[in-house]
């Protein structure tokens, strides 16, 4: 898998991305957004899911890591859409699950943050002009976790998903036989053994569905900048189209 770095031409991507929060009957959930200065048409939205080590209540940390390949000058001209980066609280979770187990079965519930995130997304989707078949969502480990649990609480809704070192409840893969899948974890995670990644796509591929699976065979954990820093694999994502 040929990966192609991305050269950046300003400093100052982040303050693209404007602060807003949205308040719900659950709180306040920190978030951040860019809109493209000129949209002609319907555009696609990306929903970006931060890791455990971005959480908090800064309205920053959500940027650390991954984000900023989608804020690179010529893929925003090519490929314009919305991003939504939410921020999860320090003490909850995307899915309120152990991420050492070797499976889980997803909570009754979405968790608080996931919820709000919902919410948010479906009150963009009535403001602004964002293409229902073309809403995409990706996160990385905490965010992976929160990621494949998204598209199995909302299995009709993403067009797409790119998981990364995450993991969902395989009793639930049936639901995403219509969702095309591009998961990736590092063969010597020891955070999230790479089994959860890898049972998901199976059990996706066994019900029917179209999920890949690339595996990264010199790293760990901290996979992510292989993944988002490759160009290929955000054309892969922005091609998806949700079937009507």
């Amino acid at each position: 898998m040929a990966v192609s770095f991305h050269v950046f031409s300003q400093d100052n991507w982040k303050n693209l991305m404007e602060r807003k929060t949205f308040v719900s009957n659950n709180g306040i959930l920190p978030y951040r957004i860019y809109i493209p200065d000129t949209i002609e048409q319907d555009i696609p939205l990306l929903l970006f899911l931060h890791g455990a080590g971005e959480r908090g209540n800064d309205n920053e940390s959500q940027l650390t890591n991954g984000i900023k390949h989608f804020m690179n000058d010529s893929i925003r001209r090519i490929y314009p859409c919305i991003i939504v980066a939410p921020q999860c609280p320090q003490d909850a979770r995307w899915v309120e699950v152990d991420w050492s187990k070797p499976s889980h079965k997803a909570p009754a519930q979405a968790s608080v943050p996931l919820s709000q995130t919902f919410m948010l997304l479906d009150s963009l989707i009535r403001l602004l002009p964002v293409d229902t078949n073309r809403i995409y969502v990706t996160g990385l480990s905490m965010g992976g976790f929160g990621t494949w649990d998204a598209i199995e609480r909302r299995p009709d809704f993403f067009a797409a998903a790119m998981p990364v070192c995450g993991g969902g409840d395989e009793t639930q893969a049936y639901l995403l036989i219509n969702t095309p899948i591009k998961a990736f974890h590092g063969k010597f995670d020891h955070l999230v053994i790479p089994a959860r990644t890898v049972n998901m796509v199976n059990a996706v591929n066994q019900c029917g569905g179209k999920a890949e699976f690339y595996l990264f065979p010199k790293l760990g954990h901290l996979c992510w900048e292989q993944v988002y820093s490759n160009v290929e694999n955000i054309k892969w994502l922005f091609l998806q189209k949700r079937e009507k």
